[in-house]
C-alpha cells in the first residue's frame, strides 16, 4: 500500500503513528517531495488533500482520519 502525505500535516502524522503502531507496511510518499507523485495521487484520487491511501488492488481513502483509516482498513479485511 502507498501512503501519500504531507510531513506537516497533522492528519498524515496521526495516519502514519496508527498504521506504525499496528504493524502494516506502506510506501510513504510524500507529495510535495515530488511534482509528479502529487499529480499522480491527484489522477487516482480526484483531490489534492492528505493523507490518502492507495492499495495494490486500486481501493483508495483520500482524505482521512484514524477512525475513518480503521473503517476502511476493517470492511476490505486489510491486514498487517
Amino acid at each position: 500500500m502507498k501512503l501519500y502525505v504531507k510531513t506537516w500535516c497533522p492528519w498524515c502524522v496521526a495516519a502514519r503513528e496508527w498504521l506504525d503502531a499496528h504493524a502494516y507496511k506502506y510506501e510513504l510518499v510524500d507529495v510535495e517531495a515530488n511534482r509528479m507523485d502529487y499529480d499522480e495521487m491527484i489522477r487516482f484520487s480526484g483531490q489534492g488533500k492528505t493523507p490518502t491511501l492507495l492499495m495494490p488492488d486500486g481501493k483508495m481513502l483520500p482524505d482521512f482520519g484514524t477512525d475513518e483509516l480503521v473503517v476502511f482498513l476493517g470492511k476490505h479485511g486489510i491486514t498487517p
